[in-house]
């Protein structure tokens, strides 16, 4: 059986020279890193207003449904027989549960659960289960997602953290971007020291298309503050997220 393959990818698109030594987002595996944006553009994503609503989704049901009754035509199909009768039905329902993140804003979610806490040493969730879906083609993305951070007098409840991730990741997506996304969010509520976020995922489109590779997983991180400025603050983080 083929080797589990890890590839690494940076969550910024900028890549500064190979000689250059500082960096927005590290390499898990193999210490590559890309250049940071300013503070200012690394905030934007925070700053989204939700783009779909409770009544958006009893509004486009309908619409979604048909799309779905059109797409088993097109498979060769009849939407009429018994077992697809209701199919497009709940085909739609589930596609609006898996993109849910888009009715939902950080802010609402974090409002009452950011304590002052005089505590400066890092806290870590990990192994937070992740389920998406890759806006390439809308197949799922599944794994694991942990998250370090050093506080600055204020801290999170920590079961937020994980619907953190639920929000980003219940949206079409790629890995790169939701790593950042999530670590982006939580720098901006709490203005910690340091923010790093890794992922560790698999893909269908790699799984069931394609390459057909199914043991290959793809690992991201984002660092931001003292995790990537200091070598010793990240690998103390990358080696507790592996222990």
């Amino acid at each position: 059986m083929e080797h589990s393959k890890q590839t690494q990818y940076t969550s910024t698109n900028e890549k500064k020279e190979s000689g250059d030594s500082s960096s927005s987002s590290s390499s898990v595996l193999n210490g590559h890193s890309s250049s940071h944006r300013t503070q200012a553009a690394v905030m934007e994503s925070w700053k989204e207003e939700r783009t779909r609503s409770v009544e958006d989704n009893e509004m486009s049901l309908p619409s979604l449904a048909a799309a779905y009754t059109t797409i088993l035509r097109g498979l060769g199909e009849d939407p009429q027989r018994q077992g697809l009768l209701k199919t497009p039905w709940r085909a739609a329902t589930a596609m609006q549960f898996f993109t849910k993140g888009y009715q939902e804003k950080i802010i609402d979610v974090l409002n009452d659960a950011i304590f002052d806490e005089d505590h400066d040493e890092m806290v870590i969730v990990k192994d937070i289960d992740m389920f998406s879906m890759c806006e390439h083609h809308l197949v799922p993305i599944f794994g694991r997602v942990h998250i370090g951070y050093l506080p600055n007098k204020r801290v999170l409840g920590l079961s937020k953290l994980a619907r953190i991730v639920e929000i980003y990741s219940r949206r079409l997506q790629v890995q790169e971007r939701l790593t950042k996304q999530i670590a982006v969010a939580i720098t901006e509520a709490l203005q910690p020291t340091g923010v790093g976020v890794v992922i560790e995922a698999t893909h269908m489109c790699m799984v069931m298309r394609g390459v057909q590779k199914m043991n290959s997983k793809t690992v991201t991180s984002t660092m931001l503050g003292v995790f990537r400025e200091d070598p010793k603050t990240r690998d103390e983080f990358l080696t507790l997220i592996r222990s």
